[in-house]
């Protein structure tokens, strides 16, 4: 006898019509449970497919989520995009214009240069020009000294520092110049206000051996002149040596200097130091005691045993300059008037006295003739002129 309980049999609905369970064949009942376990599944399989479809929804509606987001991205970014071109656009034109106001700036910075070049070098030629103008070269004759007093006293203690130099100053002044031509005179008068009444008079007629001849007085213009002061040092303990064949290494060259210049025998003494040039041949030698200096240079020329052969060396005392106050000016002459226009009908002597004879009388507008030049035609020379009879500009 079977325990428990059971629930009583379902009945079964087939095509509609109601079966009960207990009419069903053992086969049919088992085909039933069959069913009823599939249909089971099936139920299990609908709510994974349903929850399945749930995520996939939700997946979905993420997805777009994310899509949107994309989009709205990647129109943001298009949007950046555009306007860094635009932006990029921009910066390349104002680069391009500022390239192009550099490049007319950079011309125009060359052409400044090739001008100042230009103008240096005119410049450059213009003072090599004046450079070999006012060189002086000149010979300072010999003079006789007379000391009439000391102008200062000098400590025993500061004797031997203050008599290593000789010191001296010279000014210099150039005196005016103008070339003269042929066929031009210079005639100074004793009044400036005489020169100035003929340079009023566009032409001054003049009639000489019966020849008339229309005379052009005009200013004197004189060529640049230039003053300056020279300070001349001169060291009693250094000489310069030139001519030092360079026929054995530098430093053997120096020792030999020292050597040789350090003998008593040859008038030399003890040499303090030696600066060697080898590029110019030359050589400063400074001694140790006054009076050795001296006393070599006073020889013009040494002999300087180079182990090979002996070479004759120039010597000179030691001499630095400096030029200072160097001006540069020019001028007019006050009282002097330049003639052109003259024409040789006469020798020159001759044509000279009668134009002074011409502008010395009143009635042609002259007065008293301190001086008078004519140089005659195919001749050149050069007139000079000083500080008194020049007007300076």
């Amino acid at each position: 006898m079977a325990m428990g309980t059971n629930e009583a049999p379902q009945p079964l609905v087939l095509n509609g019509d109601v079966t009960p369970l207990g009419e069903l064949s053992p086969e049919d009942q088992e085909e039933l449970r069959n069913l009823e376990k599939e249909l089971q599944q099936l139920k299990i399989q609908f709510e994974k497919a349903d929850t399945v479809k749930s995520r996939l929804l939700l997946d979905k509606l993420d997805h777009e989520e994310h899509k949107k987001q994309a989009q709205d991205e990647m129109m943001k970014l298009l949007q950046e995009e555009l306007e860094f071109s635009k932006e990029l656009e921009n910066k390349k034109k104002r680069f391009e214009q500022e390239a192009l106001a550099m490049e007319k700036t950079n011309h125009h910075l060359r052409h400044q240069i090739n001008k100042q070049k230009e103008r240096l070098k005119f410049k450059r030629s213009e003072s090599e020009s004046l450079q070999q103008k006012f060189k002086i070269i000149a010979a300072i004759p010999e003079k006789a000294v007379k000391f009439i007093g000391v102008e200062k006293e000098i400590p025993d203690h500061k004797l031997e520092k203050d008599c290593l130099h000789i010191q001296g100053q010279f000014s210099i002044i150039q005196n005016p110049a103008l070339t003269l031509s042929g066929g031009q005179a210079l005639i100074t008068f004793e009044e400036e206000q005489v020169a100035e009444r003929i340079l009023k008079l566009a032409r001054c007629p003049v009639t000489i051996d019966k020849t008339k001849m229309d005379v052009k007085p005009s200013r004197v213009a004189l060529d640049t002149t230039v003053k300056f002061e020279v300070q001349l040092n001169v060291s009693l303990k250094k000489i310069e040596v030139s001519n030092i064949p360079p026929i054995l290494p530098e430093e053997r060259i120096r020792d030999k200097l020292e050597l040789n210049f350090s003998k008593p025998s040859l008038g030399g003494g003890e040499v303090e130091n030696v600066k060697y040039n080898k590029d110019s041949g030359t050589a400063v030698i400074t001694f140790l005691h006054t009076g050795v200096a001296e006393r070599v240079a006073m020889k013009n020329t040494y002999p300087l045993d180079m182990g090979l052969r002996v070479s004759q060396v120039f010597v000179s005392l030691c001499t630095e300059h400096q030029i200072k106050k160097f001006q540069t000016f020019c001028g007019t002459s006050r009282r002097t008037v330049l003639l052109s226009g003259i024409s040789d009908v006469l020798d020159e002597e001759d044509l000279q006295d009668n134009l002074e004879i011409h502008f010395q009388k009143p009635n042609n507008y002259g007065g008293e003739v301190e001086n008078i030049k004519y140089n005659a035609q195919g001749q050149t020379t050069m007139a000079y002129f000083n500080e008194e009879t020049v007007a300076s500009e």
